[in-house]
């Protein structure tokens, strides 16, 4: 891959408006090429905040994390993008760690490089009890039914474009990740883990914030792992 490749992030965002123009401005301009957001169905200003920011905006009203990338995949797809970088937009991850995420891609033609949040330096409090539980007991199935080493199933990630374009992600909502951790393993695609940083989000997570929102995650997480192996 050249030492240059056009880079795009995408960043699915619900209601975000006090975090996203943050996220986005910590970015670096003089690595990534593109900056998607993409809108689903927020009520608040996260449009406006990330348009002042200078992000390319669109809108995706089907709810569901999985519906809001595979729409940033479609318009990333006429930017002439090589790598894809997938971040969240609750600035609780750091945007100025994209050169870490898309450097193995770059110099040692990794397909993905997972951004391990397990690996590297966690704020008191950035997980909760049931996120980091359902991290060790997906990888570790993962491990034990695809012999695929993955500490994490963090969504700061970089992937080659053509690589996701194999992989023909499919999951709408909280598979999402699980899914591309999966077909990458059972493709026999080269991937990494890297070490990033994680801080408490801005804001009250969809997912993790509610009791619904996490035995719906982790349903749905565990049901992939089995899902993808037929």
């Amino acid at each position: 891959m050249q030492e240059h490749p056009i880079i795009t992030v995408i960043i699915p965002a619900f209601n975000e408006e006090q975090s996203i123009a943050k996220v986005i401005n910590d970015i670096p301009g003089d690595v990534v090429s593109h900056v998607i957001v993409v809108n689903n169905a927020s009520t608040d200003r996260t449009v406006e905040e990330a348009e002042n920011a200078g992000a390319i905006v669109l809108t995706e009203n089907r709810k569901g994390y999985g519906w809001a990338c595979l729409k940033g995949i479609e318009h990333s797809e006429t930017l002439g993008t090589e790598i894809v970088v997938f971040l969240d937009g609750d600035y609780s991850d750091y945007p100025q760690e994209i050169p870490d995420i898309v450097g193995p891609i770059i110099e040692n033609d990794m397909d993905m490089v997972i951004g391990s949040r397990v690996l590297g330096k966690r704020e008191k409090g950035s997980l909760t009890p049931q996120q980091v539980f359902g991290n060790w007991l997906a990888t570790r199935l993962i491990r034990l039914f695809y012999r695929a080493q993955f500490s994490d199933l963090g969504p700061f990630r970089a992937i080659k474009a053509d690589s996701l374009r194999a992989l023909n992600m499919s999951d709408k909502t909280y598979g999402w990740t699980v899914e591309m951790q999966i077909k990458a393993a059972k493709k026999r695609m080269k991937f990494r883990e890297v070490p990033v940083n994680y801080k408490k989000r801005i804001g009250v997570s969809k997912v993790s914030g509610t009791v619904k929102g996490t035995i719906l995650a982790g349903i749905k997480i565990i049901f992939a792992v089995f899902k993808y192996r037929f």
